[in-house]
C-alpha cells in the first residue's frame, strides 16, 4: 500500500482578506462614531495601511478590521501590524500579511512531529510547507490533531491530502 501524505501550509486568501478589507472600509464611512475622524484602511502595495487623526481610532479601525477578518473566517495569526505612529497630523498602523511557513517553523514542526506523533509517521520540508506521510491514515489525522492543539505563532491549513 502507498503511504498517505498532506502538507502543512500557510497560505493567505487574498480575496476574504479584501473582502473584509472593504467590509471595514464601508462601515467606516457609516459609522457616526468615525465622521470626522478621518479614519481610513486600503491597500497600500502588498501592506494595508491604516490612518486616523488619533492613536486609538486608529487601533480601533484595527480592532474592526481584525472583526472582519474573523467573520471571513480568516486566522489572525496572518495579521502583523505595527504600532500606531504619528505621521504629521495623523496616526497610521501599517499591517503586514503573513504567508508561508519560515524554515525554523518548519524545522519547529517537523522536529514536534518526531518527538510527540506517531512513529510511523515522516515529515519533509519542501519551500514554505511541510510534508507529512505515512502508511497509516489514522496517524496522519493523530499529527494534524497534534498540530492544531499547540499554540502556534502562524495560522496552519492542511492541504492536498492523498
Amino acid at each position: 500500500m502507498a503511504d498517505s501524505s498532506f502538507d502543512i501550509v500557510s497560505k493567505i486568501d487574498k480575496q476574504e482578506v479584501d473582502n473584509a478589507l472593504s467590509q471595514a472600509a464601508k462601515e467606516l464611512a457609516q459609522r457616526y462614531d468615525f465622521k470626522g475622524t478621518g479614519a481610513e484602511i486600503k491597500w497600500s502595495g502588498e501592506q494595508i495601511e491604516i490612518s486616523a487623526n488619533a492613536d486609538d481610532r486608529a487601533s480601533a479601525v484595527l480592532e474592526l478590521f481584525k472583526e472582519k477578518l474573523i467573520k471571513r473566517s480568516q486566522s489572525l495569526k496572518i495579521v502583523d501590524a505595527t504600532e500606531p505612529r504619528a505621521s504629521g497630523r495623523e496616526s497610521k498602523i501599517t499591517i503586514t500579511l503573513k504567508e508561508g511557513i519560515t524554515s525554523e517553523d518548519a524545522k519547529k514542526l517537523g522536529k514536534l512531529i518526531r518527538d510527540e506523533g506517531p512513529k510511523s509517521v515522516k515529515a519533509q520540508i519542501q519551500g514554505d510547507e511541510l510534508r507529512v506521510s505515512s502508511k497509516s491514515r489514522d496517524d496522519l489525522q493523530a499529527v494534524q490533531q497534534l498540530i492544531n492543539s499547540q499554540d502556534l505563532d502562524f495560522a496552519v491549513q492542511f492541504t492536498n491530502r492523498r
